[in-house]
């Protein structure tokens, strides 16, 4: 089977934030992360931080306190309910009331500025192994050997990691959650891009169509995405 995976250092490639209002720092954090596996996003705005944090999909955040807009503390507090990874925050040296109200928020670390960046690397491993380790069934959504993990945007086929964007994890998550069931092409447009559908729209045929390359699937007989002519698709179970 030809599945697309990311090799090298891409591979299982952890996307983080880096909320930090110091330019030079954040270019010299971020650099580093970056050389050292991770997907690395920088925001220097608090409000816009947590507006990102629950809508985009990371799998950790490094958070300043001192922020324009809305203070770390505050963006640790209004996210911490609707984001399950870990979130390390920066404090100033000697400042132990600003680690005790990050904790006491949310936080699940802090270290004191200036920041060491490998020990600061080594802090988010540490954390991202401990929550892949509290990941359950529950957590995943598993299609024979397919596995898709929605909290980490993650697809997996036999342990292999699949690379997928944004709108073709949307496409596989759906029909995973639909496994074995026949979904109409009108419902998927609906649910997935919110909008009617007007019947000649192909948009989501072309997406199954990268979807099944990206598994593997053959185009001509496909076993994981089956066409169920004039309906829409069937993921098999």
């Amino acid at each position: 089977m030809n599945v697309h995976v990311r090799e090298g250092k891409d591979v299982m490639q952890d996307r983080l934030l880096l909320v930090e209002d110091d330019t030079h720092l954040a270019a010299m954090v971020s650099d580093f992360l970056h050389e050292n596996g991770f997907h690395v996003e920088v925001e220097n705005d608090g409000k816009l931080a947590a507006q990102r944090i629950v809508h985009d999909r990371f799998d950790a955040i490094v958070l300043d306190i001192g922020l324009p807009s809305m203070n770390g503390i505050d963006v640790c507090r209004s996210v911490r309910n609707q984001f399950s990874g870990p979130i390390i925050v920066l404090t100033a040296r000697g400042e132990e009331i600003d680690e005790v109200v990050a904790l006491e928020v949310g936080a699940d670390d802090f270290m004191s500025k200036p920041v060491r960046p490998r020990a600061l690397l080594a802090r988010l491993k540490n954390h991202l192994k401990k929550s892949d380790a509290q990941l359950t069934d529950e957590d995943r959504i598993i299609v024979g050997d397919l596995v898709v993990t929605p909290a980490r945007r993650q697809v997996t086929i036999a342990g292999d990691p699949v690379d997928m964007t944004t709108a073709e994890f949307d496409l596989i998550e759906y029909l995973a959650l639909r496994a074995g069931s026949v979904v109409a092409r009108k419902d998927i447009y609906v649910d997935l891009l919110g909008l009617p559908y007007d019947g000649l729209d192909r948009s989501i045929d072309l997406r199954v169509s990268r979807v099944r390359r990206k598994l593997g699937d053959d185009p001509n007989q496909p076993t994981r995405i089956k066409s169920v002519r004039g309906v829409g698709y069937l993921m098999a179970k």
